[in-house]
């Protein structure tokens, strides 16, 4: 067990946060990385009626009785309904804990968060934005450097640059990410001054999570050359995992098309067929450098135990060395 000021407040056995993931952290995924220590977070966004979402939180909350959060999205574009209604339905239910990502922190949501007693992460993309977000109420901020999957921010600062910067920045703590895969990643974050980590590219490769085999097996065997930033041009840049649908994304970038063509490749119905029925060249999937460091698939107590054990021999090596 690792102690951080993070497993302290949220509750967690280990300072291990299961990152939100479109059409993936669904609420049994999202229960099962509960489950084995971490921080599991359930993806509102995925879930079209109040209804729908209602039964999400039930399942998770039926599979665990650890605590878990739940993510709400910023960007209007992947926000399925409106988010005072996902807020109503949480603390209906009791949540606890909530996660934001987006542009910029939530100044007409957050006070709806304390009044409902929540714990508030913010995911942002720098110092500057982490400010913001302490300064309005937050009681943590996460951070993913550039090597990470999914959206890289505006910004391409690297993990080892970024976490410590916004660690001097902030008062409060910081979860911190970004090619992180295994207990030497851990133990690397930690020495930077996160209090926890978060992973997602790591998780796909799990047996708890939600995608084809064919899929775990084509990352189970990509390397850290096997990702691609794409939708730079549209302004919503993100790293994946450099298949052919991906390749496709960036060559309409190349010769300049439009928002739609780029949307018609990267559209979440063609990833959701990729992850259901294994066609690997069917849309794109986030997947952040980190693929590389990527060797089994264990279930995710498995891994994230064998994080923690690796972290502390990592420790006990660094601490023999002569300085």
């Amino acid at each position: 067990m690792i102690k951080t000021a993070v497993t302290e407040i949220l509750g967690i056995q280990h300072p291990i946060i299961g990152g939100t993931m479109m059409s993936i952290t669904d609420a049994d995924f999202a229960a099962a990385i509960s489950n084995a220590g971490g921080l599991g977070i359930l993806a509102s966004a995925i879930y079209k009626t109040r209804d729908d979402f209602a039964a999400a939180i039930d399942r998770v909350q039926e599979l665990t009785d650890r605590p878990f959060a739940v993510n709400i999205n910023l960007f209007p574009a992947m926000t399925a309904i409106d988010n005072n209604i996902y807020i109503d339905v949480m603390a209906e239910k009791g949540v606890k804990i909530v996660e934001t990502s987006g542009h910029s922190a939530p100044e007409e949501l957050y006070p709806r968060f304390k009044d409902a007693g929540m714990t508030w992460i913010h995911k942002c993309v720098g110092a500057r934005y982490a400010r913001k977000a302490e300064s309005m109420g937050a009681d943590i901020v996460t951070v993913v450097g550039y090597e990470n999957g999914g959206a890289t921010g505006k910004l391409d600062i690297g993990t080892l640059v970024l976490v410590p910067t916004v660690v001097d920045a902030v008062n409060i703590p910081v979860i911190g990410g970004g090619g992180v895969s295994d207990g030497r990643g851990l133990l690397s974050l930690l020495g930077l001054g996160a209090q926890a980590v978060i992973i997602g590219s790591r998780l796909l490769v799990t047996k708890e999570c939600p995608i084809h085999e064919n899929l775990k097996q084509a990352l189970l065997n990509a390397t850290e050359l096997d990702t691609r930033l794409i939708m730079r041009s549209i302004g919503a840049t993100h790293r994946v995992w450099d298949n052919a649908a991906a390749k496709k994304c960036a060559d309409i970038e190349t010769r300049g098309g439009d928002f739609n063509e780029v949307i018609s490749v990267v559209a979440g119905d063609k990833a959701r067929q990729m992850y259901a029925t294994g066609d690997l060249e069917a849309g794109v999937i986030s997947c952040g450098q980190g693929i590389g460091l990527v060797k089994d698939i264990p279930t995710v107590k498995e891994l994230f135990d064998r994080m923690v054990e690796e972290a502390k021999e990592t420790l006990e090596r660094i601490s023999a060395m002569r300085i």
